[in-house]
């Protein structure tokens, strides 16, 4: 009896520490995902980042991630991408695919960024948003026919299929050679995203070297 007392101490004290040690170890901060997705630009470490016009937490992501991008090595492709779930999200987000077909997009991002955030102009009508546009010097009417163009309308589906292949549910997201997906909140806050976004850089170069060896 007094044997069997003991195994079953022995046995619970083994599970106990086995359940502890489940208990301390960190949940990654990061999500693997299942199905990879290809990247823009093949031989390139690609960082995405999803996001909206009319989101706080965006906004205030900028000041951080866009130095963090001017200093990306060359081997990096940066790329954003639009969320567009309905409403002025897809409205905005159309804008954006607009902007960026021009060329035009990193000259006036900052600025639809505060318009929306800070002037609170809500620029989901495609004539609003070419006025607004027009006093940051795009032109007008090259705006408004490119906003409607065949092509804008295949970068949207493009845009919307990369995200659900993402399986991404909120912004700011990111996305780290189309395997790894994080966000601010699991990464611990914006400085510790992109410190994260490094490790798995760094990661995903040193297996593309090791396959090379």
């Amino acid at each position: 009896m007094r044997n069997l007392i003991i195994s079953a101490a022995l046995v619970a004290a083994s599970l106990f520490g086995v359940t502890a040690q489940a208990a301390e170890a960190p949940a990654a901060p990061y999500v693997e995902l299942a199905n990879p997705v290809p990247v823009a630009e093949p031989g390139k470490i690609e960082v995405v980042e999803l996001f909206w016009y009319g989101c706080p937490h965006c906004y205030a992501f900028e000041p951080v991630i866009n130095p963090w991008v001017e200093k990306l090595p060359s081997d990096v492709n940066f790329v954003r991408i639009p969320a567009m779930f309905g409403g002025p999200w897809d409205a905005h987000g159309q804008m954006f695919l607009t902007l960026e077909a021009m060329g035009v997009e990193h000259k006036v991002h900052a600025a639809v960024f505060n318009a929306i955030q800070k002037e609170h102009k809500k620029l989901t009508d495609k004539n609003d948003m070419a006025d607004f546009l027009a006093t940051q010097g795009v032109d007008k009417d090259k705006f408004l026919a490119t906003f409607d163009s065949f092509a804008i309308k295949g970068q949207i589906v493009k845009a919307r299929e990369l995200a659900k292949k993402y399986e991404i549910t909120g912004v700011p997201t990111m996305i780290v050679n189309g395997k790894y997906r994080f966000d601010i909140g699991s990464a611990g806050g914006a400085e510790q995203a992109l410190q994260l976004a490094d490790q798995l850089v760094a990661k995903e170069r040193a297996a593309t070297k090791a396959a090379a060896n």
